[in-house]
């Protein structure tokens, strides 16, 4: 019995997995071309029960952490066509540096849940954090896999890639910051120009803590700094 359970186990692991490869371009595809909607329905799947949630899509943070995967994937292909780097220690390892990336953004999609709960006066628990914040890791993981694109361009070193990496910084950035405003605006019913200035100053406060976070990792464990 327990070989069986074990067989049965693995029978829907193995099937989870493979229709990751259905559902993740219908759930990128969606993002990006209706993202608010996509927003909207990350908040009305959660009303379900959990078997009947997002069974035509990927999940909101499991959709940010495939993503990641994915790019880190894109990364290692053009590895060769670098300019060549040292990772610190810590990030040495594969698994090490996509968790810092998923931890690093995540922090966009937590701090937008959060601007929007105390704008709207209600109480933060982990019930309440839940449905925005799901609905921000649904535009957060094409911002993540633009700006990860945009690092790789920049990084080949080359003048052509390098202008179409900060192109891509600057598309992807613009396309983030324009549908936070329009879901801050619509969600909190506040004006166009104060939903963006409230966008914009998470988006830097979200910068800044990755990079306060990254700054002791890259320090503390470059190379030759012990």
């Amino acid at each position: 019995m327990d070989f069986m359970r074990m067989l049965k186990s693995f029978e829907e692991f193995l099937y989870e997995v493979v229709s990751w490869m259905v559902f993740y371009p219908i759930t990128l595809w969606r993002t990006i071309r209706h993202p608010g909607a996509m927003m909207r329905y990350a908040d009305v799947e959660l009303s379900d029960d959990a078997s009947e949630q997002y069974t035509d899509t990927l999940s909101p943070p499991l959709f940010l952490v495939i993503t990641l995967f994915l790019a880190h994937g894109l990364e290692l292909s053009f590895s060769r066509m670098e300019a060549p780097w040292i990772r610190p220690s810590l990030l040495a390892s594969d698994s090490n540096l996509i968790l810092f990336r998923a931890i690093a953004y995540s922090v966009f999609p937590l701090l937008m849940a959060v601007k929007i709960l105390r704008k709207r006066g209600t109480p933060i628990d982990r019930s309440s954090l839940r449905p925005p914040f799901y609905s921000q890791c649904y535009v957060a993981a094409p911002f993540a896999l633009g700006i990860s694109v945009a690092s790789l361009l920049v990084r080949i070193g080359q003048d052509m890639t390098q202008l179409a990496g900060f192109a891509a910084l600057a598309v992807v950035t613009v396309w983030y910051a324009t549908i936070e405003t329009r879901w801050f605006r619509a969600d909190l019913k506040i004006s166009t120009l104060r939903a963006f200035t409230m966008v914009i100053a998470t988006i830097l406060q979200g910068a800044v803590i990755v990079v306060m976070c990254a700054i002791p990792i890259v320090l503390g464990t470059a190379p030759g700094s012990a």
